[in-house]
């Protein structure tokens, strides 16, 4: 099966969040799963700053925007994960500072490397059986690919992907002639919403199939709130909307071979592993040694969506009780970030605050801890909580999204049946985030019952190979069925 992927941003190329690491490892995954697998993304100023070989590609053809035309050249780059990139190279549009930055110019933008996306997948060698779409700069190749005139075979499916629903690509009426399409199809139904051109919305009403990051936001995004305006577009598509949670890279995400941490451990000697993490950690935050309390950790995005507000009060419950000694490491919103490090202040001794982030300091933070907090009042899939389990770390999660879809409440029931991994709470309250979390604690406290759950933890596969697979499924399911018709 050949498979174009196309993203706004991918790893090992550029990053700003999740997205990348999808759209750099799920290509990874299909090619190991026997997909011949390309992926396309735009030449932002930092990805030709990494290091990697690119080079030029031989291809090179003008894209209509609006009423001019910009020339697009195409680079070449071979990804150590078995698969080709491709990167869209146009300076104007993608030598900036920033990979996102509300610039003026980003219906142009983003309109551009979606046709010049499109146009490649016509242009190269053999046709392609699915173009797989991820997010609303991408959201205009399906409407491309079934509008204009045929420039794939017909046997070609389309698949979106939404990773965030609250993103959508919302520009002015006016930018409608930039899309190369007839206005005929600015109307409720296909690309317009709130009398604007809507790109998330055209991806989802024209694709083949639309996917997402996990079943449970699946069925969130079909009603309000969740759909944030585009519920009623999707619940009309509610038999081909999937969700599949995403993977993480368990090279990088491995304690056995992580090198960020003082001694590798896995889940037979866990407990060895972590102590020497909690040490090492205390002594890099120039904190007291570790004392026999558990370790409950917050690590991301310092942001209302991310539920630090309920982190905040938490703080103020628990930090004085002398249960537990708490870390926060991240960087967002200054309101937070003061009312943090006020927190911090206020209970010396009992939590530390590193405002800003790094990357060996958060593995640490994940080896470190007891409990990892992920308390978002929305949460598409969520990687943090992946990532806790792989060492072996219990999470305190909000029922929500891919939450749900991960993390399995510790009770007796669940305990019995092997499935227990973590600690779930329903509503965004915070006295539920703290009764969850005493819940926890109660647990760490039976150190048998608490080795047993991070053995159980420790033993779950979120590999991407689990994810591709349900993937590929998808696409196969796809190409037998009939191209959904424009």
């Amino acid at each position: 099966m050949r498979v174009l992927e196309i993203a706004s941003e991918a790893i090992p190329f550029a990053k700003t969040g999740g997205l990348a690491d999808v759209a750099g490892s799920l290509p990874a995954a299909l090619a190991r799963l026997g997909c011949d697998v390309t992926l396309v993304i735009p030449a932002h100023r930092e990805a030709l700053a990494k290091g990697i070989t690119i080079e030029p590609a031989g291809i090179g053809f003008d894209v209509p925007i609006g009423e001019r035309r910009e020339p697009a050249r195409i680079l070449r780059a071979r990804v150590p994960g078995g698969f080709d990139a491709l990167l869209v190279d146009h300076p104007g549009f993608f030598d900036r500072p920033a990979l996102y930055g509300d610039y003026p110019d980003d219906a142009a933008r983003w309109m551009f490397f979606a046709r010049a996306a499109a146009e490649l997948s016509a242009r190269l060698e053999a046709p392609f059986d699915i173009v797989h779409s991820h997010d609303w700069q991408a959201g205009l190749v399906p409407a491309l690919l079934k509008l204009l005139p045929p420039v794939v075979p017909a046997a070609t499916r389309t698949v979106m992907t939404i990773h965030n629903m609250a993103y959508q690509g919302s520009f002015p009426a006016g930018d409608m002639p930039l899309t190369g399409l007839d206005w005929r199809y600015f109307n409720w139904k296909q690309m317009e919403c709130h009398d604007r051109v809507n790109l998330l919305k055209t991806g989802i009403v024209f694709a083949d199939l639309v996917t997402t990051v996990s079943p449970t936001y699946a069925r969130e995004i079909q009603s309000s709130p969740g759909g944030c305006g585009l519920e009623g577009v999707l619940a009309q598509r509610s038999g081909t909307v999937a969700g599949i949670v995403n993977g993480i890279d368990t090279v990088a995400w491995n304690p056995a071979t992580d090198p960020y941490l003082p001694r590798p451990y896995g889940a037979t000697d866990a407990a060895a592993g972590k102590q020497a993490a909690k040490a090492m950690l205390h002594a890099r935050l120039g904190s007291a040694p570790p004392d026999g309390r558990a370790l409950v950790a917050f690590v991301g995005r310092l942001a209302g969506q991310k539920g630090i507000g309920l982190v905040v009060d938490l703080l103020h419950r628990l930090a004085g009780s002398g249960r537990a000694r708490f870390v926060v490491l991240g960087a967002g919103d200054a309101h937070w970030e003061g009312e943090l490090s006020h927190a911090a202040a206020v209970h010396p001794g009992a939590i530390d605050v590193v405002i800003g982030f790094d990357e060996g300091l958060a593995h640490l933070v994940q080896a470190a801890a007891d409990l990892f907090l992920v308390p978002s009042l929305y949460e598409p899939c969520g990687l943090t909580q992946l990532y806790a389990h792989r060492y072996g770390t219990l999470p305190v999660v909000r029922a929500t999204g891919g939450l749900v879809d991960t993390v399995v409440d510790v009770s007796p029931d669940t305990v019995r049946s092997g499935t227990a991994s973590g600690f779930v709470f329903q509503a965004v309250d915070g006295s539920e985030l703290e009764q969850a979390v005493l819940r926890g604690l109660d647990a760490h406290a039976d150190r048998d019952l608490w080795d047993r759950l991070v053995q159980q933890v420790m033993g779950l596969d979120w590999s991407w190979a689990s994810s591709a697979r349900e993937y590929l499924r998808l696409f196969e399911r796809t190409l037998a069925e009939p191209s959904l018709e424009a």
